[in-house]
């Protein structure tokens, strides 16, 4: 075994999470394995003997996890077991849509159970895991400002949590360095200082990361004259280290956390900010950022009253 591996193990042996999921399959597996019948009917799919089979070989799966998880614990093991989730859904769905209705409703209550397991073992296996991705996005707007319009409204860092849906809020704590506070896939919160790395007024601005963030990142902003004096071209790029390697990346675009269209929206509500003064709401979503889950939107109108004094409070 490698240094690090046994690195690995020796930190995910006493994390609760990783335990807890380990003991989770061995409680599930034993029954499934000890009595397969009796299980698949607890279910609601009857006991066939094609359904006695899947439900041994779902056990036999879950107690080979919780023997790893609990004895020589990695992130293997773990995303072994969202393989293993995706695969009992795969099946729960076949049954419910074959189903003769007896035990349905035990069927569907299995089929939530699981659906809430693989959110818990993705988000396990995402922040357990620790290589990383590099990301990098580009992007760019136009908008109907002079280009030293535009650079003073994103150089006030402070205001960028107003368009970039994932920054909670930003702190300037010196003339180029600042405390920035995001959410992150899964409900996690990240936090970092940023330094400017490169300044010239109205045209660019640079910045990075300082050692210890929780998610190193960089990432500069162009502003050049559109062509014909029509206001100015904004182009983006962002840097970053994504966890969870390319298994994170494809989970948290699973979860919605698409990177690339997310930039491409806060670039959007920073075009609405430039040049009415405020992000557009929708009936959909009034509250902005926290109604960023809520679909389907409806046509955009002016905020009632008390909707602005919650937005200015």
């Amino acid at each position: 075994m490698t240094t690090d591996t046994r690195s690995t193990s020796s930190r995910l042996r006493h994390d609760p999470l990783v335990r807890g999921l380990g003991w989770a399959s061995a409680l599930l597996g034993v029954p499934q394995v000890a009595a397969p019948a009796g299980f698949a009917r607890a279910l609601g799919v009857g006991d066939a003997p094609r359904h006695r089979s899947a439900t041994t070989a779902v056990g036999v799966r879950e107690l080979a996890a919780a023997t790893g998880l609990l004895g020589r614990p990695h992130p293997a093991w773990l995303w072994g077991r969202v393989g293993g989730d995706l695969m009992d859904l795969t099946m729960l769905a076949r049954a419910l849509k074959n189903h003769d209705g007896r035990g349905l409703g035990r069927t569907v209550a299995a089929a939530a159970a699981v659906t809430a397991l693989t959110a818990t073992d993705v988000y396990a296996a995402v922040t357990r895991t620790r290589r990383s991705t590099p990301m990098e996005l580009t992007a760019a707007t136009t908008v109907t400002r002079s280009p030293d319009e535009a650079y003073t409204l994103w150089r006030d860092v402070e205001r960028l949590p107003e368009f970039m849906v994932h920054l909670d809020e930003v702190h300037v704590t010196g003339p180029r360095t600042s405390h920035w506070r995001a959410g992150a896939p899964f409900g996690k919160t990240v936090e970092w200082d940023a330094e400017i790395t490169q300044e010239v007024p109205g045209q660019l601005v640079a910045w990075r990361s300082v050692e210890g963030a929780d998610i190193a990142n960089s990432g500069e902003a162009r502003f050049v004259p559109a062509p014909g004096g029509q206001g100015t071209e904004i182009r983006v790029s962002l840097r970053y280290e994504l966890p969870g390697g390319a298994a994170g990346k494809a989970a948290a675009r699973w979860f919605g956390e698409e990177p690339h269209q997310q930039l491409d929206d806060d670039l959007r509500r920073f075009k609405q900010i430039a040049e009415i003064g405020e992000v557009v709401r929708s009936e959909g979503a009034p509250g902005g950022k926290r109604a960023r889950g809520e679909f389907p939107q409806h046509p955009a109108r002016p905020l009632t009253e008390d909707e602005l004094k919650e937005a200015l409070s």
